[in-house]
């Protein structure tokens, strides 16, 4: 993570094309060749910081289906300072905004999605006690990923002046705005779990 901190923070003050491996293995207290042992390309230096998010992210959705909270309070929780991920969620914030516009750090970000995907329907299958292998989980799981990915770059795209909803708040909103979707069926199945349900505080 603190490679990827540090990477970002040089991609957003010097540009990602000046920016060299060796910039960022100095910044990182690292040597270079151990730089390039674990990353295929300076984009990819970033990853770490996205692949921790997603495990924060699948981490309180387990939280949710395990009851006790609702869909709010478990997304919301993400940017608890006590989350270790929510110190780096300006660092997220400005990957995000240079992933439009560098295609390097864009192969980056989709193709963290694509291994997310992976996550989310076993994730899914975990929580509506379905197989993986079913094409309605996978269905599900990729219409999940695209929700999260897009209420992130909704997030990250907004002008940032201290008072724009938090991250929690616009995972929350998505997830909820395609509960329909994921739902539909549920209710003709008695036996199936609901992958994401309303409860009384979740809107």
């Amino acid at each position: 993570m603190e490679i990827a901190d540090e990477a970002v923070r040089l991609f957003v003050e010097q540009g990602v094309a000046v920016t060299t491996a060796e910039d960022i293995a100095a910044a990182a207290g690292i040597s270079t060749r151990t730089l390039w042992r674990y990353f295929r390309s300076k984009e990819e230096c970033a990853r770490p910081l996205l692949a921790m998010g997603i495990d924060v992210l699948t981490e309180r959705l387990r939280d949710y289906w395990r009851g006790g909270l609702t869909l709010a309070q478990a997304i919301s929780a993400i940017e608890v300072p006590g989350n270790p991920f929510a110190r780096h969620l300006e660092t997220l914030r400005g990957l995000v905004r240079l992933s439009r516009d560098e295609p390097g750090l864009r192969a980056v970000w989709l193709e963290a999605h694509f291994d997310a995907e992976i996550v989310l329907a076993g994730l899914i299958a975990e929580g509506t006690g379905r197989s993986e292998d079913d094409l309605a989980v996978r269905l599900e799981a990729g219409m999940m990923n695209t929700a999260l990915r897009v209420a992130v770059e909704h997030w990250a795209l907004q002008p940032h002046e201290g008072t724009d909803p938090p991250l929690g708040t616009t995972l929350g909103e998505a997830l909820q705005a395609i509960t329909r979707f994921l739902d539909a069926d549920a209710s003709t199945d008695p036996g199936r779990k609901r992958m994401i349900h309303l409860r009384p505080m979740d809107s």
